[in-house]
């Protein structure tokens, strides 16, 4: 194999895109926006969080989501009506419940793995994204959620991870600027904050000085692969265009799922949608008031990141309602809410509100690996954990291409990370 198309030009494509051109090949992606990270890889909450490693496949998560199935504003919200996508879906998530700890682990061993690729990538091309290595400090307002926490340290230190519990005073110490009364925290040093869309875009714009090609403002309609040879069918303006290759990736995020269909494989992917807001900070006050280190809320699901001097970054709350992109205002108003009992000093008078959809697999495993066809190999089902878990993913996949190139045996992607486990 030598030529691959990368379907995606969010933080799964292009750091795929970039790998893949490290190790020589020719690389053409594909994205149907003109600009690379222009969906769920715009506002996210900033996060660079192996302390977030948790996956949701308890039966803790599941008892929350039905008491908060009345309420609007809930972390966690559930439209009732349903289709057989969302059934199956959680069904499948009910069935990972007993994989809970060895998927925790293996996703905070990803995450840990992730930042030096990450790392390295941006010093190498000197990619400004208001990298913040301030650590990030969980925050906890009862016992119950603090005790739950430890048992999670456990887990995380499993996948070779540290962080440490912290009492109320030592989190004033951490970031004095957080307001209100907690039980205690857990404060992981080594994690860290970022914009998603600038390091996206200062990593396409390496792909172009590599010789990637990027096709932009196309949307792709059709996917086709014999094992041996593979096409990419475009459309725009109506005119339709046929691209061949020898392998393709999928890495098309909420599309993975039609993508794989049209290749004989199945990879569930849902969309859950999750709101952010950008406070910007535009007065003397609001910059002094607002946290420079990371934030993760558990009793409200909500996480925070300081973007450069004057923007505040708030983001959260998970939504199953299908392929809805709307904004909606009954759940941007519990994170402008949260700051302003949080940070009382900071003005919310400037806030930019988005929503983007989560590519989520019900066992909360990225699918890494390949198809059912030999030429056909799959980056995608990140979820929460996109921009955390990119750069690992991106390095593995590339690594299983090229073992598939060479007729070597496949390179050793974790069982649950395979689309044929989907």
């Amino acid at each position: 194999m030598k030529t691959i198309a990368v379907i995606g030009g969010g933080i799964t494509g292009v750091t795929s895109a970039y790998a893949l051109a490290r190790k020589g090949y020719s690389v053409t992606l594909f994205e149907k926006h003109r600009y690379p990270a222009m969906e769920t890889s715009f506002a996210n909450g900033g996060q660079l969080s192996a302390s977030n490693a948790e996956t949701w496949t308890h039966w803790s998560t599941v008892l929350k989501g039905l008491k908060w199935m009345l309420r609007k504003d809930a972390p966690l919200l559930v439209n009732p009506k349903p289709s057989w996508h969302k059934l199956s879906w959680f069904a499948q998530f009910l069935a990972s419940i007993p994989h809970y700890r060895d998927n925790t682990v293996e996703t905070a061993r990803l995450a840990v793995a992730a930042r030096e690729h990450l790392f390295a990538w941006a010093e190498a091309e000197g990619i400004d994204f208001d990298c913040e290595k301030r650590g990030i400090l969980h925050i906890y307002r009862d016992r119950a959620g603090f005790e739950h926490a430890a048992e999670v340290t456990k887990l995380l230190a499993a996948g070779g991870l540290e962080r440490r519990a912290v009492t109320p005073e030592e989190m004033r110490a951490i970031e004095p600027t957080l307001a209100g009364n907690y039980y205690g925290g857990f404060y992981t040093e080594s994690d860290s904050t970022g914009d998603i869309h600038k390091f996206t875009v200062g990593l396409s714009a390496a792909l172009d000085r590599m010789g990637v090609r990027s096709i932009f403002g196309r949307d792709v309609v059709a996917l086709n692969s014999d094992g041996e040879h593979a096409s990419v069918t475009t459309v725009v303006d109506g005119r339709q265009d046929v691209w061949n290759f020898d392998a393709l990736m999928v890495c098309a995020g909420v599309a993975s799922r039609e993508f794989a269909r049209q290749l004989g494989d199945r990879v569930n992917v849902y969309p859950v949608k999750g709101y952010s807001i950008t406070v910007n900070l535009t007065d003397e006050r609001s910059q002094r008031s607002a946290p420079w280190v990371s934030l993760l809320d558990d009793e409200t699901k909500l996480v925070t990141s300081r973007l450069g001097p004057d923007r505040f970054r708030v983001a959260g709350t998970a939504e199953f309602n299908g392929y809805n992109r709307d904004i909606r205002a009954d759940r941007i108003r519990p994170l402008v809410d949260w700051v302003n009992h949080c940070f009382p000093g900071v003005s919310t008078r400037q806030v930019v509100p988005w929503a983007g959809l989560r590519p989520m697999m019900p066992d909360m495993m990225p699918r890494v690996g390949r198809g059912r066809r030999a030429n056909v190999f799959y980056n995608t089902g990140h979820g929460h954990l996109g921009w955390t878990l990119s750069a690992a993913t991106a390095d593995l996949i590339a690594g299983v291409v090229a073992a598939a190139g060479e007729a070597a045996p496949m390179v050793q992607v974790p069982a649950q990370l395979r689309p044929g486990n989907a």
